[in-house]
């Protein structure tokens, strides 16, 4: 089956890599990479095109026993929750190795490089079809280990410590999913860690709440939301540009996946015990992250800021788990993941160029003869994306979340309009300070954007504008699914 193809072909590619004989530069296992994550790209296309938004459960289906005897079966499946997902990593994973921080000499050990990003991809996206607990689980934590490696070896001065830092959180957040998952398979009594197979309703109270909390708190540290969040500046700054586009555009959005599938849709009649805590958390972290991006200097830094804000828009969303805020938690996080790739991209390409993220030491760069004024440009178009502007899909992905979390929480989404409303202020200065004013005639001889750098921003930015404007060819996908997760929760009018 083709749902297969998306774990089979980036680890058969990366194989491949393995196999090669060494070349200088490595040009040879770059070019098989981004060939292995265009085919696979081609193969979610294909998915997508065969997926009936019609049919709310599962599609492309496959069952196959593996290890009977611990409940672990490879059984797979796609649905409106998942597929968004999946096409976003592959598209991610496939821009990612059009960056200047990749060609010639300027990349260490490059084979390495590639069949680490090709394991990401392939844990990625067997995470988002394993319809397993367990083959989920095992997904989710072997994928530590190519994220800390590129973390840490491809990062800038701190990366050691901000790969420690990221490995060490989220060992904790699978050690929370882990006993969560076993306590649902052996209290279920099904002998099976399938999705399918596992029924909460026939367990105490109280020890559903103790089950959903540690699935609430695993998933949350993977967000991340406040203050489990630490884990993140680190990481998202002193990774290699084409990292951190991974980290904030797909790898963070297991944390809301998870929150969705294996929290709100496993514990439906007990969502509404949690679901307001949950609530007040990501108001403080859409705030918090906001009010943090407006006093940075490092763009960069800013930018990761500002991924944590928006992040919590879909935890907002999840918690209220209406049909329509569901919805838009999906369609957040794919515009989530798609501006702050942009951003990422742009700010590398910057530093790259300048040799510095620093506000102070940047300004004058919409200049057209000695500046970057398709960067400039496009990262206009990324800001007034992130700031909610109408015809962008940050604007669908917002609008959506906070309509559909209004009629259960509307002071929670109030107090998340503050958020959106620093979007403005800390954007606002960036672009100010870097790319208006005099470019600095010392400074101003910077090197050209080249072509291929120059295609992973294009994409992204068509991408961001064509969604805003069509956002129903992206939300006709999980409509359907959408309904049926929210059909089976228990409102109450007193839980805001």
């Amino acid at each position: 089956m083709r749902i297969n193809l998306l774990l089979a072909l980036p680890i058969i590619g990366a194989i491949i890599i393995g196999i090669i004989p060494n070349d200088k530069e490595g040009n040879n296992a770059k070019n098989i990479a981004l060939t292995t994550c265009l085919l696979t790209l081609i193969v979610g296309g294909i998915i997508a095109a065969d997926f009936n938004p019609n049919q709310p459960g599962l599609q492309q289906q496959l069952s196959v026993e593996w290890l009977p005897f611990l409940g672990l079966n490879y059984t797979v499946g796609i649905d409106g929750l998942s597929l968004p997902l999946i096409l976003l990593n592959c598209l991610l994973v496939t821009l990612s190795f059009l960056n200047g921080e990749l060609e010639g000499k300027k990349l260490s050990k490059p084979k390495l490089y590639c069949i680490m990003v090709l394991l990401l991809a392939a844990c990625v996206n067997g995470a988002l079809i394993a319809q397993n607990l367990l083959l989920f689980f095992i997904l989710y934590e072997v994928k530590l280990v190519p994220t800390y490696l590129l973390i840490s070896t491809w990062g800038r001065d701190k990366s050691g410590y901000a790969g420690i830092k990221y490995l060490l959180y989220t060992a904790f957040s699978g050690i929370f999913v882990l006993t969560a998952f076993l306590a649902l398979y052996f209290l279920n009594g099904s002998g099976s860690f399938d999705i399918d197979k596992i029924n909460t309703t026939i367990l105490p109270e109280s020890k559903q709440i103790i089950l959903l909390a540690s699935i609430v708190i695993g998933f949350a540290i993977k967000i991340p939301i406040f203050p489990l969040h630490t884990w993140l500046p680190p990481a998202y700054t002193e990774s290699a540009t084409p990292v951190s586009m991974l980290l904030g555009g797909i790898v963070s959005k297991l944390g809301t996946y998870g929150l969705i599938r294996f929290g709100l849709q496993l514990f439906p009649q007990l969502w509404q015990e949690i679901s307001p805590y949950l609530a007040i958390i990501a108001v403080i972290s859409a705030i918090y992250g906001s009010l943090v991006a407006v006093s940075q200097t490092d763009i960069k830094k800013m930018v990761a800021y500002a991924s944590l804000a928006h992040i919590n828009f879909v935890v907002l969303a999840t918690a209220a788990a209406t049909q329509l805020a569901i919805t838009g938690a999906i369609v957040q996080m794919v515009a989530h993941g798609l501006i702050v790739a942009l951003l990422f991209h742009l700010v590398g390409i910057i530093e790259e160029k300048t040799g510095t993220r620093e506000m102070s030491e940047l300004q004058g760069l919409m200049n057209p003869y000695r500046g970057f004024p398709f960067v400039g440009g496009l990262m206009i178009t990324a800001v007034m994306a992130g700031a909610g502007i109408p015809g962008m899909i940050g604007f669908v992905g917002e609008f959506i979340c906070f309509q559909g979390s209004f009629t259960v929480f509307p002071l929670y989404t109030l107090l998340c309009l503050i958020a959106t409303g620093l979007t403005a202020v800390y954007f606002v200065i960036l672009i100010n300070r870097v790319f208006f004013g005099r470019l600095d005639n010392y400074k101003g001889y910077y090197p050209k954007v080249a072509g291929y750098e120059r295609i992973p921003a294009v994409v992204l930015a068509v991408m961001i504008i064509f969604f805003g404007l069509q956002p129903s060819l992206l939300t006709h996908f999980s409509l359907a699914t959408s309904q049926m997760i929210a059909q089976g929760i228990q409102y109450n009018s007193n839980i805001f």
